[in-house]
């Protein structure tokens, strides 16, 4: 049954959880880390780590990515981002770092990225990214919105993506626009041979009809963190992460039965700042993980320490900053962040051994099993 409150004569509002008001109750059984497991599948590509990356440029360049590759992870590079728009990338990103480490509001460097987004998007350079990332063998996610995917999509499948992740805000089965054909997402995969991730869903209906599209995986949530302005400051919106996985969840349960056995891998994007936050989102029942500002940290990280969101750039609306999440001086190799060892204690390194850590003192072997954890809503 539903949490319902009533807010004013009238209106009743459901009562939801953030990723911060749970928390994992272990069991009677423990196991040691070492016979754990995290990988996970999506279709045919197989993951060592459940962690995806936000489509940002701060996180996600061709060399960047072929590391998060080696390192089990996918990332996922922005197909309308910087490395689409500009001959030199790098250059760009240093010069939005120094903008952003002189200016603390970050205003100038948001309407600096703003401008290097009125570039037109040259499929060329795009097919260049691509494949610089292909040649090394790592698997291919590139992100598009709804609002391009069609004129974008053929240009990525001929230049050999693995993958295809339509991605906005929010994100529904049908993108309306009075300037173009509506998006029918279902007839949009349907004609594809590569597997599609889509989102953002923040409730059960959405997700569910999201999977009915044919998506292999669906995004909850829309990035939120810190600098991210999406929520309350310029749209008015919340995501309450661990009912929205859980509510996803459920809906990834009853589109299994319904086509008799089916699986859409759902993937938690929001809410986290720590490893604990890891674990919270996979034992509401994520499969995996989208990672931003935790990853901006990494040396290999184009933005080094300074992270933007990849609705910053918005024309007209843009919810986010760009910003420095890290310290330059603090910086760590992409391996510490994600497998250690580390010194650092605060949840912010060696993010899958503490994962493992915790599905090892709760008796789980993998990713799946750990979906069943008790949990308790804190007072």
């Amino acid at each position: 049954m539903r949490n319902v409150v009533e807010i004013g004569l009238g209106r009743e509002a459901r009562r939801m959880y953030g990723l911060g008001e749970v928390d994992i109750v272990p069991s009677r059984r423990t196991r040691s880390s070492k016979e754990v497991s995290t990988a996970w599948q999506i279709d045919a590509y197989q993951m060592d780590i459940p962690v995806m990356t936000h489509p940002t440029d701060a996180v996600v360049s061709p060399s960047s990515a072929v590391e998060i590759s080696k390192l089990g992870g996918l990332a996922v590079l922005n197909g309308e981002g910087l490395w689409a728009r500009h001959a030199d990338p790098e250059a760009v990103i240093d010069e939005l770092r120094e903008l952003a480490l002189e200016d603390l509001t970050g205003h100038r460097a948001v309407a600096r990225l703003q401008e290097l987004h009125r570039a037109p998007i040259d499929r060329e350079l795009l097919a260049a990214a691509v494949q610089r990332i292909r040649d090394e063998g790592a698997t291919v996610a590139v992100r598009v919105s709804p609002q391009h995917a069609r004129e974008l999509t053929p240009g990525l499948v001929a230049a050999g993506i693995d993958l295809l992740v339509v991605q906005g805000t929010i994100i529904s089965a049908e993108h309306v626009s009075g300037e173009d054909a509506p998006l029918n997402l279902k007839d949009f995969i349907g004609g594809l041979d590569v597997p599609v991730i889509a989102g953002g869903v923040v409730d059960y209906k959405t997700a569910l009809h999201l999977m009915r599209t044919g998506a292999a995986g669906v995004i909850v949530g829309y990035g939120g963190a810190d600098g991210v302005t999406t929520t309350g400051p310029v749209l008015g919106m919340e995501v309450h992460m661990a009912t929205a996985i859980a509510d996803a969840a459920a809906a990834r349960r009853d589109y299994l039965d319904e086509t008799g056995g089916r699986y859409v891998h759902v993937l938690a994007d929001g809410d986290i700042y720590t490893s604990g936050d890891i674990a919270r989102a996979v034992a509401c029942g994520a499969d995996a993980v989208v990672l931003g500002p935790l990853l901006a940290g990494a040396l290999e990280a184009p933005g080094r320490g300074v992270y933007w969101n990849s609705v910053s750039a918005h024309p007209k609306v843009p919810r986010g900053h760009v910003a420095e999440v890290e310290d330059e001086t603090a910086l760590a190799p992409l391996a510490e962040v994600l497998e250690g060892p580390t010194s650092v204690p605060d949840g912010t390194r060696n993010l899958m051994g503490a994962l493992r850590r915790a599905m090892a003192k709760c008796g789980y072997s993998d990713v799946k099993g750990f979906q069943k954890v008790d949990l308790s809503v804190r007072p």
